[in-house]
C-alpha cells in the first residue's frame, strides 16, 4: 500500500508539469534525431488514437468533450499524437463528404454513442466525417499537440491479421496507385496544418507476399507522393512482419528526395516474441535476447544515422499480465537508453465497435471506460521516464541511472547526515554516472559505499571507501558488489516503503522463469 500511494503521488507530481510547447515548426531530421527548424532535439512522445475502426471518427467523443480529451492528453505528459485514419477516408468521397457523424453512427445502431456526442461534442454530430477528422487535429493544435496521421489500414474497421484483404501491397484491397493518391491528398488537405509534423504511410503491412521487393517497390512512392503534396511533414516508413522487421535494410537501400525527413517506424508488443514467451523464460536472458532481435530488425538504423520511432507498444494495464509487465521493463530500459521517440497503444478508453461488439475496454488503453481517468498511474509513471530527452542537438547531455521498473531515476538523499541514494523523477535527479571499467558509482560529487548486509541503505562517501560494482547478468541492468564481510553477493534494490536504494540478495542470475528481476534493474543512460 506504501509503495501505490508513493507512486500515486509521483504521477500526480509528474502531471502537474506541463511539457514545453513546440513552436519551431516544421520538424526534419539531423542524424538519428528529430529537430525543430532552429535545430533543437525534439523527442516524439505519443500515445496512438484511433479513428479507423468502422465509424471512422476518433474515439471517445460519445464519452467526453474533445477540448478535454487533448487536456487530458497534455496532462499526461505527451506531446503527440498518432491519430489514425483509413484509406477509404481520402479514397471514398462518400463516406468522407457526404456521411455525417450521426449518419455513420446510426447505421451501426450506436444510438447511445449518438446520444454522447449530442451532450459531449455536439458541434461535430452533423458534420461530415472528415470534417469531424479536421477538427480533432484542429483541437489537438490548440492544446499545442502535435499530430502524426498514421494510414492504419483501407477500410474503416479493426486491425490486423495475415488475412487481411488489405494486408500487403497488390492484396485485393490494397492497391499501391489508389494508395499513393489517397496519401498525397491527405498530405495536401493538412500542408497548412502546422501540428501535423508527420504522416506515417501504412500500419503493419503484412501477410504471405509481405517479402522486401515489394516493399522496395512501393514505399518510397508513397513516400514521394505525401512528400510532393506537403514537403513539411516527416515521411515516416514502416517495414514488414507486422512492422517487426527492417532488417532488410541492412543490405539494401533505396534514394528518395526527403532525406531530411526521411524517418523509419516499429513496432513491439511482448506477443511479438511469442504467447507468454516472457512468462516462459528467466528475465535476464530473454531480455537481453530480444533486445539483440529487435536492435537487428530494426535497432541498428539508428547507428546508421536515420530516427527510429517506436511507433507501438504497450501491455495490458487491467490484470495481472506477467509477459506484460516483464516486456514492458525490458521495452522502457531499450527505449531510455536510446533515447527513443515513441507512441504507446493506446489513448482509448473503450471502443464504440470492435469486431461487432460495442463498447469493448481497451486493456491496453492509458484512460479509463470513460475517458476520464488514468487507467493505471504505476504504468504512467513507468513511461514518465522516458517522455522527456536526455540528449540530442541543443540539448545539454545529462548522466542518469535510470530505474525502468518505475520510471524513476537514483539521486543523492542528502536530507540528513549520511547521504544515501533514492529514486526521484528523472528530470528532478542529479545527475549519476557509472563506468563499466572502474565500476564506480558516482552521485552529486560522491560516490557509492556498498552496505555490509542486506537491506541496509547505499550510503555515499567523498572518495577514499568506493566500492567496485559490476553489471550482473545478461542485461548488465544488475549492479552487484561483494561485502566486506563473508565475500557475498549483493546488488541494488529499491525500498518499496521510501523508494530508498538498500543492498539486497542478487534476484534472477539462475535460468529460473518464476523470479520477476525489475526491481534491481538499472540502466545507464
Amino acid at each position: 500500500m506504501t509503495r501505490s500511494i508513493y507512486l500515486c503521488i509521483s504521477v500526480f507530481l509528474f502531471i502537474s508539469w506541463i511539457p514545453k510547447l513546440i513552436t519551431s515548426y516544421p520538424l526534419s531530421t539531423k542524424s538519428r534525431w528529430i529537430v525543430d527548424e532552429k535545430g533543437q532535439r525534439v523527442k516524439l512522445a505519443c500515445v496512438n488514437w484511433p479513428a479507423h475502426l468502422q465509424p471512422a471518427v476518433a474515439e471517445g467523443l460519445s464519452k467526453q468533450p474533445l477540448d478535454s480529451i487533448s487536456k487530458k492528453i497534455v496532462s499526461m505528459g505527451f506531446n503527440c499524437v498518432r491519430l489514425t485514419w483509413p484509406l477509404d477516408l481520402m479514397t471514398n468521397d462518400t463516406l468522407a463528404l457526404k456521411v455525417t457523424v450521426k449518419q455513420s453512427f446510426e447505421r451501426l445502431n450506436l444510438l447511445d454513442d449518438v446520444l454522447g456526442i449530442q451532450t459531449h461534442n455536439p458541434k461535430i454530430l452533423n458534420l461530415p466525417i472528415f470534417n469531424a477528422f479536421q477538427e480533432v487535429v484542429s483541437n489537438l493544435g490548440q492544446n499545442g499537440v502535435m499530430v502524426i496521421l498514421d494510414n492504419h489500414l483501407t477500410t474503416p474497421g479493426w486491425c490486423c491479421s495475415d488475412n487481411d484483404l488489405d494486408a500487403f501491397f497488390e492484396y485485393p484491397n490494397f492497391d499501391p496507385a489508389i494508395w499513393a493518391k489517397g496519401l498525397s491528398k491527405m498530405a495536401t488537405l493538412f500542408r497548412n496544418v502546422t501540428n501535423v509534423v508527420g504522416m506515417s504511410l501504412r500500419n503493419e503491412p503484412r501477410g504471405t507476399r509481405d517479402f522486401p521487393d515489394l516493399w522496395f517497390r512501393y514505399m518510397p512512392k508513397g513516400g514521394e507522393a505525401v512528400h510532393a503534396a506537403n514537403p513539411e511533414v516527416l515521411v515516416i516508413l514502416s517495414g514488414i512482419d507486422y512492422d517487426t522487421n527492417l532488417s532488410f535494410l541492412r543490405d539494401r537501400f533505396f534514394n528518395v528526395s526527403f532525406t531530411n525527413k526521411l524517418v523509419f517506424e516499429q513496432h513491439w508488443y511482448s506477443f511479438s516474441d511469442g504467447r507468454d514467451s516472457w512468462k516462459k523464460h528467466n528475465s535476464n536472458d530473454f531480455c537481453a535476447k530480444i533486445i539483440e532481435k529487435v536492435t537487428h530488425n530494426g535497432g541498428f538504423l539508428m547507428s546508421r544515422g536515420f530516427p527510429l520511432f517506436l511507433t507501438e507498444f504497450g501491455a495490458n494495464l487491467r490484470s495481472g499480465d506477467v509477459s506484460g509487465n516483464r516486456y514492458m521493463n525490458c521495452l522502457v530500459a531499450w527505449a531510455a537508453e536510446n533515447d527513443l521517440d515513441w507512441a504507446v497503444w493506446a489513448l482509448t478508453g473503450d471502443y464504440y465497435l470492435r469486431t461487432g461488439q460495442k463498447h469493448v475496454v481497451e486493456t491496453f488503453g492509458v484512460l479509463d471506460p470513460n475517458w476520464k481517468e488514468v487507467a493505471n498511474s504505476t504504468y504512467l509513471q513507468k513511461l514518465s521516464g522516458i517522455q522527456l530527452p536526455v540528449r540530442g542537438p541543443g540539448l545539454q547531455s545529462k548522466k542518469l541511472l535510470f530505474h525502468p521498473s518505475t520510471g524513476l531515476c537514483v539521486t543523492s538523499n542528502l536530507s540528513n547526515n549520511l547521504p544515501t541514494l533514492r529514486l526521484e523523477q528523472c528530470r528532478k535527479a542529479e545527475p549519476s554516472t557509472f563506468d563499466p571499467s572502474e565500476g564506480i558509482l558516482w552521485s552529486n560529487k560522491m560516490c557509492v559505499e556498498a552496505p555490509d548486509a542486506v537491506g541496509q541503505k547505499v550510503k555515499l562517501g567523498v572518495g577514499t571507501k568506493c566500492s567496485k560494482l559490476g553489471q550482473t547478468s545478461a542485461t548488465h541492468m544488475h549492479l552487484s558488489f561483494k561485502t566486506t564481510s563473508n565475500g557475498s553477493l549483493l546488488c541494488l534494490d529499491v525500498d518499496e516503503r521510501d523508494n530508498s536504494i538498500v543492498a539486497k540478495p542478487c534476484k534472477c542470475l539462475t535460468k529460473d522463469a518464476s523470479c520477476d528481476p525489475a526491481s534491481q534493474w538499472f540502466k545507464v543512460l
